[in-house]
Protein backbone atom coordinates (compact mmCIF):
# COMPACT_ATOMS: atom_id res chain seq x y z
CA UNK A 1 0.00 0.00 0.00
CA UNK A 2 1.65 2.99 -1.03
CA UNK A 3 0.79 5.13 2.25
CA UNK A 4 3.33 7.22 4.67
CA UNK A 5 4.30 3.73 6.49
CA UNK A 6 6.79 4.20 3.48
CA UNK A 7 8.05 7.52 4.43
CA UNK A 8 10.96 5.85 6.95
CA UNK A 9 12.36 3.42 4.19
CA UNK A 10 12.85 6.92 2.13
CA UNK A 11 14.15 8.08 4.90
CA UNK A 12 16.67 5.48 5.17
CA UNK A 13 17.43 5.64 0.95
CA UNK A 14 18.04 9.45 1.49
CA UNK A 15 20.39 9.28 4.39
CA UNK A 16 22.48 6.64 2.28
CA UNK A 17 22.43 8.85 -0.51
CA UNK A 18 23.57 11.54 1.82
CA UNK A 19 26.43 9.62 3.28
CA UNK A 20 27.41 8.66 -0.28
CA UNK A 21 27.64 12.28 -1.44
CA UNK A 22 25.10 11.70 -4.01
CA UNK A 23 21.94 13.78 -2.99
CA UNK A 24 22.95 16.80 -4.63
CA UNK A 25 23.48 14.94 -7.50
CA UNK A 26 20.18 13.22 -7.35
CA UNK A 27 18.22 16.23 -7.08
CA UNK A 28 20.38 17.94 -9.95
CA UNK A 29 19.63 15.43 -12.59
CA UNK A 30 15.74 15.43 -11.14
CA UNK A 31 15.66 19.05 -11.40
CA UNK A 32 14.13 19.66 -7.83
CA UNK A 33 12.78 22.70 -6.76
CA UNK A 34 13.01 24.52 -3.45
CA UNK A 35 10.40 22.70 -1.82
CA UNK A 36 11.69 18.99 -2.98
CA UNK A 37 14.99 19.67 -1.88
CA UNK A 38 14.52 21.10 0.95
CA UNK A 39 12.00 18.51 2.43
CA UNK A 40 14.42 16.00 0.94
CA UNK A 41 17.54 17.04 2.98
CA UNK A 42 15.54 18.18 6.09
CA UNK A 43 14.45 14.06 6.26
CA UNK A 44 17.60 12.88 5.46
CA UNK A 45 20.49 14.95 6.90
CA UNK A 46 19.77 13.99 10.72
CA UNK A 47 19.71 10.51 9.97
CA UNK A 48 23.04 10.39 7.93
CA UNK A 49 24.40 8.01 10.02
CA UNK A 50 21.79 5.42 9.52
CA UNK A 51 22.78 5.40 5.99
CA UNK A 52 24.52 2.34 4.10
CA UNK A 53 28.42 3.10 3.71
CA UNK A 54 28.45 1.27 -0.03
CA UNK A 55 32.02 1.25 -2.20
CA UNK A 56 34.05 4.43 -1.41
CA UNK A 57 35.76 3.93 -4.88
CA UNK A 58 32.55 4.03 -6.46
CA UNK A 59 30.75 7.16 -8.18
CA UNK A 60 28.44 8.42 -5.41
CA UNK A 61 25.15 7.58 -7.17
CA UNK A 62 26.66 3.97 -8.28
CA UNK A 63 27.72 3.77 -4.70
CA UNK A 64 24.73 4.98 -3.04
CA UNK A 65 22.13 2.32 -5.26
CA UNK A 66 24.45 -0.16 -4.96
CA UNK A 67 24.61 -0.50 -1.21
CA UNK A 68 20.70 -0.14 -0.96
CA UNK A 69 19.91 -3.50 -2.83
CA UNK A 70 18.97 -5.29 -5.95
CA UNK A 71 15.77 -3.32 -6.29
CA UNK A 72 17.94 -0.03 -6.36
CA UNK A 73 20.42 -1.12 -8.68
CA UNK A 74 17.80 -2.32 -10.98
CA UNK A 75 16.16 1.13 -11.07
CA UNK A 76 19.24 2.74 -11.78
CA UNK A 77 19.80 0.69 -14.40
CA UNK A 78 16.38 1.04 -15.96
CA UNK A 79 17.58 4.91 -15.51
CA UNK A 80 20.15 4.76 -17.30
CA UNK A 81 18.22 3.69 -20.38
CA UNK A 82 16.22 7.26 -19.99
CA UNK A 83 18.76 9.81 -20.02
CA UNK A 84 15.52 11.86 -20.92
CA UNK A 85 15.11 11.96 -17.55
CA UNK A 86 18.28 11.65 -15.72
CA UNK A 87 20.54 13.59 -18.34
CA UNK A 88 23.29 12.17 -19.97
CA UNK A 89 25.80 12.32 -17.48
CA UNK A 90 23.57 10.73 -14.23
CA UNK A 91 22.89 8.04 -17.58
CA UNK A 92 26.49 7.11 -18.34
CA UNK A 93 27.47 6.80 -14.62
CA UNK A 94 24.16 4.97 -14.16
CA UNK A 95 25.30 2.46 -16.72
CA UNK A 96 28.29 1.28 -14.19
CA UNK A 97 25.97 0.09 -11.91
CA UNK A 98 27.34 -4.16 -11.98
CA UNK A 99 24.36 -7.23 -11.09
CA UNK A 100 27.56 -9.41 -9.86
CA UNK A 101 26.22 -9.66 -6.35
CA UNK A 102 26.23 -12.44 -3.57
CA UNK A 103 25.13 -15.51 -4.60
CA UNK A 104 23.02 -17.60 -2.78
CA UNK A 105 23.48 -21.30 -1.72
CA UNK A 106 23.00 -23.73 -4.23
CA UNK A 107 21.16 -26.23 -1.55
CA UNK A 108 18.37 -23.19 -2.12
CA UNK A 109 18.69 -22.92 -5.92
CA UNK A 110 18.04 -26.85 -6.10
CA UNK A 111 15.21 -26.96 -4.27
CA UNK A 112 13.49 -24.05 -5.90
CA UNK A 113 13.78 -25.94 -9.28
CA UNK A 114 12.82 -28.87 -7.83
CA UNK A 115 9.58 -27.06 -6.35
CA UNK A 116 9.25 -25.25 -9.33
CA UNK A 117 9.47 -27.89 -12.14
CA UNK A 118 7.85 -31.03 -9.74
CA UNK A 119 11.15 -32.86 -10.44
CA UNK A 120 13.87 -34.41 -8.36
CA UNK A 121 17.22 -32.22 -9.75
CA UNK A 122 19.43 -34.92 -9.42
CA UNK A 123 17.23 -37.12 -11.66
CA UNK A 124 16.96 -34.67 -13.81
CA UNK A 125 20.14 -33.30 -13.91
CA UNK A 126 23.83 -35.40 -14.02
CA UNK A 127 25.52 -32.38 -12.79
CA UNK A 128 24.22 -29.18 -10.93
CA UNK A 129 27.05 -26.54 -10.73
CA UNK A 130 27.66 -23.87 -8.42
CA UNK A 131 26.62 -20.31 -9.27
CA UNK A 132 28.38 -18.89 -12.04
CA UNK A 133 26.88 -15.56 -12.43
CA UNK A 134 24.90 -14.15 -9.85
CA UNK A 135 22.52 -10.71 -10.35
CA UNK A 136 19.91 -8.45 -8.36
CA UNK A 137 17.23 -10.93 -9.43
CA UNK A 138 18.79 -13.97 -10.30
CA UNK A 139 21.54 -16.21 -10.47
CA UNK A 140 22.93 -18.96 -12.95
CA UNK A 141 23.86 -22.23 -12.72
CA UNK A 142 25.84 -24.76 -15.36
CA UNK A 143 24.04 -28.22 -15.21
CA UNK A 144 24.26 -31.45 -17.50
CA UNK A 145 20.87 -33.19 -18.49
CA UNK A 146 21.34 -36.67 -17.85
CA UNK A 147 19.12 -38.08 -20.25
CA UNK A 148 20.96 -36.57 -23.34
CA UNK A 149 24.61 -35.33 -21.74
CA UNK A 150 23.82 -31.87 -23.42
CA UNK A 151 25.06 -28.64 -21.19
CA UNK A 152 22.26 -26.62 -20.30
CA UNK A 153 22.52 -22.93 -18.45
CA UNK A 154 19.45 -22.90 -15.36
CA UNK A 155 18.58 -19.62 -14.27
CA UNK A 156 16.71 -19.27 -10.81
CA UNK A 157 15.17 -16.11 -9.01
CA UNK A 158 16.35 -15.45 -5.73
CA UNK A 159 14.12 -16.45 -2.86
CA UNK A 160 11.60 -13.65 -1.82
CA UNK A 161 12.62 -11.61 -4.54
CA UNK A 162 9.54 -10.78 -5.64
CA UNK A 163 8.11 -9.68 -2.30
CA UNK A 164 11.40 -7.69 -1.64
CA UNK A 165 11.02 -5.74 -5.11
CA UNK A 166 7.11 -4.71 -4.41
CA UNK A 167 8.38 -3.40 -1.06
CA UNK A 168 10.43 -1.28 -2.83
CA UNK A 169 8.54 -0.61 -5.56
CA UNK A 170 5.56 0.57 -3.55
CA UNK A 171 7.84 3.25 -1.53
CA UNK A 172 9.40 4.56 -5.35
CA UNK A 173 5.57 5.03 -6.14
CA UNK A 174 4.87 6.98 -2.89
CA UNK A 175 8.10 9.07 -3.74
CA UNK A 176 7.29 9.89 -7.04
CA UNK A 177 3.72 11.06 -5.85
CA UNK A 178 5.55 13.73 -3.50
CA UNK A 179 8.21 14.82 -5.99
CA UNK A 180 5.07 15.30 -8.63
CA UNK A 181 3.09 17.69 -4.93
CA UNK A 182 6.47 18.90 -4.01
CA UNK A 183 7.80 20.16 -7.20
CA UNK A 184 5.86 20.64 -10.30
CA UNK A 185 9.12 21.83 -12.23
CA UNK A 186 9.94 18.20 -12.30
CA UNK A 187 6.86 17.37 -13.09
CA UNK A 188 7.81 17.25 -17.30
CA UNK A 189 9.77 14.53 -16.39
CA UNK A 190 6.62 12.35 -15.42
CA UNK A 191 7.94 10.57 -11.94
CA UNK A 192 5.12 8.61 -11.91
CA UNK A 193 5.08 7.24 -15.61
CA UNK A 194 9.32 6.72 -14.90
CA UNK A 195 7.88 4.24 -11.69
CA UNK A 196 4.94 2.51 -14.00
CA UNK A 197 7.61 1.83 -16.44
CA UNK A 198 10.20 0.32 -14.05
CA UNK A 199 7.49 -1.66 -12.28
CA UNK A 200 6.55 -3.48 -15.86
CA UNK A 201 9.88 -3.58 -16.55
CA UNK A 202 10.63 -5.79 -13.22
CA UNK A 203 7.46 -7.46 -13.14
CA UNK A 204 8.59 -8.96 -16.54
CA UNK A 205 11.49 -10.10 -15.09
CA UNK A 206 10.28 -11.62 -12.01
CA UNK A 207 8.07 -14.32 -14.25
CA UNK A 208 10.98 -15.63 -16.41
CA UNK A 209 8.15 -17.11 -18.49
CA UNK A 210 8.04 -13.89 -20.16
CA UNK A 211 11.54 -13.85 -20.76
CA UNK A 212 11.51 -17.25 -22.11
CA UNK A 213 9.03 -16.26 -24.25
CA UNK A 214 10.85 -12.64 -25.28
CA UNK A 215 13.76 -15.44 -26.07
CA UNK A 216 11.68 -17.29 -27.92
CA UNK A 217 10.71 -14.68 -29.99
CA UNK A 218 13.96 -13.25 -31.32
CA UNK A 219 15.50 -16.74 -31.52
CA UNK A 220 12.52 -17.10 -34.20
CA UNK A 221 13.06 -13.87 -35.84
CA UNK A 222 17.06 -14.35 -36.30
CA UNK A 223 17.34 -17.88 -37.42
CA UNK A 224 18.57 -16.79 -40.86
CA UNK A 225 20.91 -14.36 -39.35
CA UNK A 226 24.58 -15.50 -40.51
CA UNK A 227 26.79 -14.95 -38.02
CA UNK A 228 24.20 -14.63 -35.11
CA UNK A 229 23.07 -17.42 -32.57
CA UNK A 230 20.22 -17.72 -29.62
CA UNK A 231 20.54 -19.78 -27.08
CA UNK A 232 17.14 -22.25 -27.34
CA UNK A 233 15.10 -22.60 -24.45
CA UNK A 234 14.33 -25.66 -22.76
CA UNK A 235 10.60 -25.08 -22.06
CA UNK A 236 10.25 -28.84 -20.45
CA UNK A 237 12.73 -27.12 -17.58
CA UNK A 238 11.41 -23.56 -17.56
CA UNK A 239 8.77 -22.23 -15.40
CA UNK A 240 7.82 -18.54 -13.33
CA UNK A 241 10.45 -19.02 -11.03
CA UNK A 242 13.11 -20.86 -13.55
CA UNK A 243 14.67 -20.83 -16.75
CA UNK A 244 16.86 -23.36 -19.07
CA UNK A 245 18.62 -22.56 -21.86
CA UNK A 246 21.03 -24.36 -23.59
CA UNK A 247 24.55 -23.70 -22.60
CA UNK A 248 26.58 -21.70 -24.85
CA UNK A 249 30.80 -21.76 -25.02
CA UNK A 250 32.16 -18.69 -26.08
CA UNK A 251 34.68 -15.64 -25.62
CA UNK A 252 33.29 -12.55 -23.98
CA UNK A 253 32.47 -9.69 -26.64
CA UNK A 254 34.63 -7.17 -24.20
CA UNK A 255 37.23 -9.65 -23.99
CA UNK A 256 39.60 -8.01 -26.62
CA UNK A 257 42.89 -10.10 -25.98
CA UNK A 258 40.75 -13.39 -26.05
CA UNK A 259 39.68 -12.58 -29.37
CA UNK A 260 42.49 -12.34 -30.93
CA UNK A 261 44.33 -15.17 -29.40
CA UNK A 262 41.24 -17.33 -30.22
CA UNK A 263 41.84 -15.48 -34.00
CA UNK A 264 38.44 -13.61 -34.36
CA UNK A 265 38.63 -10.66 -36.86
CA UNK A 266 37.46 -7.70 -34.22
CA UNK A 267 37.21 -5.28 -37.38
CA UNK A 268 34.41 -7.54 -38.67
CA UNK A 269 32.96 -8.35 -35.45
CA UNK A 270 32.11 -4.71 -34.64
CA UNK A 271 30.66 -3.91 -37.98
CA UNK A 272 28.31 -6.99 -37.40
CA UNK A 273 27.36 -6.03 -34.19
CA UNK A 274 25.75 -3.03 -35.33
CA UNK A 275 24.55 -4.45 -38.41
CA UNK A 276 22.75 -7.07 -36.52
CA UNK A 277 21.55 -4.34 -34.17
CA UNK A 278 19.75 -2.20 -36.99
CA UNK A 279 18.53 -5.10 -39.01
CA UNK A 280 16.91 -6.37 -35.65
CA UNK A 281 15.49 -2.81 -34.92
CA UNK A 282 14.01 -2.17 -38.14
CA UNK A 283 13.27 -5.66 -40.24
CA UNK A 284 11.77 -7.14 -36.86
CA UNK A 285 10.70 -4.24 -34.53
CA UNK A 286 12.08 -6.56 -31.61
CA UNK A 287 15.87 -5.95 -30.38
CA UNK A 288 17.37 -6.75 -27.25
CA UNK A 289 17.97 -3.87 -25.77
CA UNK A 290 20.58 -4.70 -22.86
CA UNK A 291 23.01 -5.46 -25.70
CA UNK A 292 26.02 -4.94 -23.81
CA UNK A 293 29.47 -6.86 -23.77
CA UNK A 294 28.32 -8.74 -20.78
CA UNK A 295 25.43 -10.45 -22.77
CA UNK A 296 27.49 -11.03 -25.86
CA UNK A 297 29.57 -13.81 -26.78
CA UNK A 298 31.91 -15.06 -29.71
CA UNK A 299 31.48 -18.67 -30.60
CA UNK A 300 34.26 -20.62 -31.35
CA UNK A 301 33.30 -20.53 -35.38
CA UNK A 302 33.11 -16.74 -35.02
CA UNK A 303 29.08 -16.39 -34.43
CA UNK A 304 27.86 -13.53 -31.62
CA UNK A 305 25.84 -15.01 -28.88
CA UNK A 306 23.46 -13.05 -27.34
CA UNK A 307 22.09 -14.28 -24.09
CA UNK A 308 19.88 -12.54 -20.76
CA UNK A 309 16.28 -11.59 -22.80
CA UNK A 310 15.25 -9.91 -19.45
CA UNK A 311 14.54 -6.04 -21.08
CA UNK A 312 13.97 -6.39 -25.02
CA UNK A 313 12.55 -3.62 -27.25
CA UNK A 314 10.12 -3.26 -29.52
CA UNK A 315 8.78 -0.41 -31.80
CA UNK A 316 5.73 -0.84 -34.36
CA UNK A 317 5.65 -1.30 -38.03
CA UNK A 318 5.13 2.76 -38.22
CA UNK A 319 7.05 4.09 -36.11
CA UNK A 320 10.31 1.78 -37.45
CA UNK A 321 9.71 3.45 -40.91
CA UNK A 322 9.54 6.96 -39.62
CA UNK A 323 12.36 6.46 -37.85
CA UNK A 324 14.36 4.35 -40.99
CA UNK A 325 13.44 7.96 -43.11
CA UNK A 326 14.97 10.07 -40.10
CA UNK A 327 18.13 8.12 -40.68
CA UNK A 328 18.57 8.33 -44.15
CA UNK A 329 17.66 11.73 -44.34
CA UNK A 330 20.61 12.21 -42.50
CA UNK A 331 22.78 9.91 -44.54
CA UNK A 332 21.74 12.02 -47.45
CA UNK A 333 22.05 15.36 -45.30
CA UNK A 334 18.39 16.02 -46.56
CA UNK A 335 17.58 18.11 -43.19
CA UNK A 336 14.37 19.52 -44.87
CA UNK A 337 13.02 16.41 -45.68
CA UNK A 338 14.01 14.66 -42.20
CA UNK A 339 12.04 17.65 -40.87
CA UNK A 340 8.73 16.82 -42.95
CA UNK A 341 9.38 13.32 -41.72
CA UNK A 342 9.00 14.93 -38.41
CA UNK A 343 5.69 17.00 -39.18
CA UNK A 344 4.37 13.94 -41.06
CA UNK A 345 4.89 11.89 -38.36
CA UNK A 346 2.77 14.03 -35.96
CA UNK A 347 6.50 13.93 -33.73
CA UNK A 348 6.53 18.20 -33.82
CA UNK A 349 3.30 19.99 -33.57
CA UNK A 350 2.02 21.35 -36.69
CA UNK A 351 2.04 25.18 -35.53
CA UNK A 352 6.19 25.07 -35.57
CA UNK A 353 8.01 26.18 -38.73
CA UNK A 354 9.19 23.26 -40.83
CA UNK A 355 11.82 25.78 -42.11
CA UNK A 356 13.44 26.57 -39.03
CA UNK A 357 13.27 23.28 -37.62
CA UNK A 358 15.06 21.46 -40.72
CA UNK A 359 17.79 24.72 -40.55
CA UNK A 360 17.99 23.39 -36.59
CA UNK A 361 18.39 19.81 -37.94
CA UNK A 362 21.55 20.99 -40.16
CA UNK A 363 23.33 22.39 -37.20
CA UNK A 364 22.45 18.98 -35.49
CA UNK A 365 24.01 16.98 -38.53
CA UNK A 366 26.63 19.00 -40.30
CA UNK A 367 29.19 18.93 -37.62
CA UNK A 368 28.95 15.28 -37.06
CA UNK A 369 29.34 14.87 -40.27
CA UNK A 370 32.34 17.03 -40.49
CA UNK A 371 34.35 14.81 -38.47
CA UNK A 372 36.47 11.93 -38.79
CA UNK A 373 35.12 8.98 -39.62
CA UNK A 374 36.21 6.92 -36.66
CA UNK A 375 34.16 9.86 -34.61
CA UNK A 376 30.97 10.00 -35.75
CA UNK A 377 28.40 8.77 -34.05
CA UNK A 378 24.98 8.00 -34.61
CA UNK A 379 23.90 7.97 -30.84
CA UNK A 380 25.27 10.98 -30.70
CA UNK A 381 23.64 12.11 -33.36
CA UNK A 382 19.88 10.42 -31.66
CA UNK A 383 20.94 12.57 -28.71
CA UNK A 384 21.63 15.71 -29.93
CA UNK A 385 18.38 15.64 -32.28
CA UNK A 386 16.51 14.17 -29.28
CA UNK A 387 17.70 17.96 -27.49
CA UNK A 388 16.34 19.93 -30.58
CA UNK A 389 13.08 18.12 -31.20
CA UNK A 390 12.56 19.00 -27.20
CA UNK A 391 12.91 22.29 -27.58
CA UNK A 392 10.48 22.55 -31.08
CA UNK A 393 7.75 20.75 -28.64
CA UNK A 394 7.92 17.13 -29.08
CA UNK A 395 6.63 14.88 -26.30
CA UNK A 396 9.12 12.50 -24.77
CA UNK A 397 8.69 8.99 -26.60
CA UNK A 398 10.13 6.00 -24.21
CA UNK A 399 10.15 3.79 -27.40
CA UNK A 400 12.79 5.68 -29.23
CA UNK A 401 15.04 6.54 -26.01
CA UNK A 402 15.42 2.86 -25.29
CA UNK A 403 16.36 2.62 -29.02
CA UNK A 404 18.63 5.61 -28.36
CA UNK A 405 20.16 4.26 -25.28
CA UNK A 406 20.92 0.18 -27.12
CA UNK A 407 22.60 2.40 -29.85
CA UNK A 408 24.55 3.83 -27.37
CA UNK A 409 25.70 0.64 -25.79
CA UNK A 410 26.07 -1.10 -29.25
CA UNK A 411 27.84 1.59 -30.79
CA UNK A 412 30.27 1.13 -27.82
CA UNK A 413 30.26 -2.70 -28.30
CA UNK A 414 31.52 -2.05 -32.03
CA UNK A 415 34.02 0.79 -31.07
CA UNK A 416 35.59 -1.15 -28.52
CA UNK A 417 36.29 -3.88 -30.70
CA UNK A 418 37.33 -1.90 -34.10
CA UNK A 419 38.26 1.93 -32.82
CA UNK A 420 37.80 3.32 -36.52
CA UNK A 421 34.80 1.88 -36.98
CA UNK A 422 32.95 4.00 -39.25
CA UNK A 423 28.99 3.98 -37.92
CA UNK A 424 27.12 5.84 -41.24
CA UNK A 425 29.70 3.26 -43.62
CA UNK A 426 28.55 0.08 -41.74
CA UNK A 427 24.75 1.71 -41.03
CA UNK A 428 23.55 3.07 -44.88
CA UNK A 429 22.94 -0.42 -46.84
CA UNK A 430 20.69 -1.72 -43.62
CA UNK A 431 19.19 1.33 -43.86
CA UNK A 432 18.60 1.57 -48.02
CA UNK A 433 17.74 -1.75 -47.46
CA UNK A 434 14.72 -1.32 -45.26
CA UNK A 435 13.93 2.02 -47.13
CA UNK A 436 13.38 -0.03 -50.21
CA UNK A 437 11.54 -2.53 -49.10
CA UNK A 438 9.19 -1.14 -46.57
CA UNK A 439 8.44 2.50 -47.95
CA UNK A 440 7.39 2.44 -52.05
CA UNK A 441 4.65 0.94 -54.39
CA UNK A 442 5.13 -2.60 -53.42
CA UNK A 443 4.59 -1.19 -49.39
CA UNK A 444 2.15 0.64 -50.10
CA UNK A 445 0.30 -2.22 -52.14
CA UNK A 446 1.01 -4.41 -49.18
CA UNK A 447 -0.73 -1.55 -46.61
CA UNK A 448 -3.64 -1.35 -48.85
CA UNK A 449 -3.98 -5.53 -48.81
CA UNK A 450 -4.05 -5.70 -45.04
CA UNK A 451 -6.36 -2.79 -44.21
CA UNK A 452 -8.53 -4.65 -46.52
CA UNK A 453 -8.07 -7.69 -44.30
CA UNK A 454 -9.03 -5.74 -41.33
CA UNK A 455 -12.08 -4.02 -43.01
CA UNK A 456 -13.46 -7.19 -44.40
CA UNK A 457 -13.21 -9.23 -40.62
CA UNK A 458 -15.08 -6.25 -38.52
CA UNK A 459 -17.67 -5.70 -41.57
CA UNK A 460 -20.95 -6.86 -40.00
CA UNK A 461 -19.77 -4.05 -37.79
CA UNK A 462 -18.97 -1.12 -39.80
CA UNK A 463 -22.74 0.10 -40.32
CA UNK A 464 -23.06 -0.21 -36.09
CA UNK A 465 -20.02 2.22 -35.69
CA UNK A 466 -20.53 4.64 -38.10
CA UNK A 467 -23.94 4.88 -36.68
CA UNK A 468 -22.69 4.90 -32.85
CA UNK A 469 -20.37 7.92 -33.77
CA UNK A 470 -22.59 9.61 -35.71
CA UNK A 471 -24.85 9.59 -32.61
CA UNK A 472 -21.93 10.89 -30.37
CA UNK A 473 -21.35 13.84 -32.58
CA UNK A 474 -24.55 15.01 -32.52
CA UNK A 475 -24.89 14.27 -29.08
CA UNK A 476 -21.98 15.00 -27.49
CA UNK A 477 -21.23 14.66 -23.51
CA UNK A 478 -21.60 17.68 -20.88
CA UNK A 479 -18.39 18.83 -19.81
CA UNK A 480 -17.61 16.96 -16.44
CA UNK A 481 -17.39 19.14 -13.29
CA UNK A 482 -14.02 20.06 -11.76
CA UNK A 483 -12.97 18.85 -8.46
CA UNK A 484 -11.28 20.96 -5.95
CA UNK A 485 -7.26 20.16 -6.34
CA UNK A 486 -5.87 19.37 -2.98
CA UNK A 487 -2.44 18.08 -4.37
CA UNK A 488 -1.17 21.45 -3.00
CA UNK A 489 -2.29 21.02 0.57
CA UNK A 490 -1.52 17.47 0.89
CA UNK A 491 2.27 18.63 -0.63
CA UNK A 492 2.52 21.77 2.56
CA UNK A 493 1.03 18.82 5.25
CA UNK A 494 3.96 16.71 4.04
CA UNK A 495 6.47 19.25 4.22
CA UNK A 496 4.85 20.09 7.83
CA UNK A 497 5.47 16.09 8.71
CA UNK A 498 8.80 16.19 7.14
CA UNK A 499 9.64 19.24 9.49
CA UNK A 500 8.56 17.57 12.61
CA UNK A 501 10.27 14.43 11.92
CA UNK A 502 13.82 16.53 11.72
CA UNK A 503 13.09 19.10 14.47
CA UNK A 504 12.15 15.82 16.61
CA UNK A 505 15.45 13.92 15.41
CA UNK A 506 17.75 16.77 16.04
CA UNK A 507 16.45 17.01 19.64
CA UNK A 508 16.70 13.38 20.09
CA UNK A 509 20.26 13.22 18.56
CA UNK A 510 21.09 16.68 21.06
CA UNK A 511 19.64 15.10 24.45
CA UNK A 512 21.30 12.19 23.70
Amino acid sequence: MRGPHNIWRLIRTGATLERAGAMKIVLDAFEAGPLLRFTARTLALPFRWLGYRGDPSLPPATRALTALGPAYIKFGQILSTRPDVVGDDMAAELRLLQDKLPSFPTAIAKAEVAKELGIEVDTVFSDFSEPVAAASIAQVHKAVLRDTGAEVAVKVLRPGIERAFYKDIDAFYFAAGMVERLSPSSRRLRPMDVIEHFDGVVRGELDLRLESSGASEFAANTEKDEGFAVPRVNWDLSSRRVMTLDWVEGVNAGDNAALDAAGHDRTKLGARVLELFLSHALRDGFFHADMHQGNLKVAANGDIVAYDFGIMGRIDEYTRRVYAEILFGFIKRDYHRVAEVHFEAGYVPADQDVDEFARALRAVGEPIFGMDASRISMARLLAYLFEVTERFGMQTRTELILLQRTMVVVEGVARSMDPHINIWQVARPIVERYIAESIGPRAVLRDLGRTLVVLSRFGPKLPHLAEAALVRQLNPEPAPQIEPDWSGRIGWAAVGAALTLGVTALAFLATG
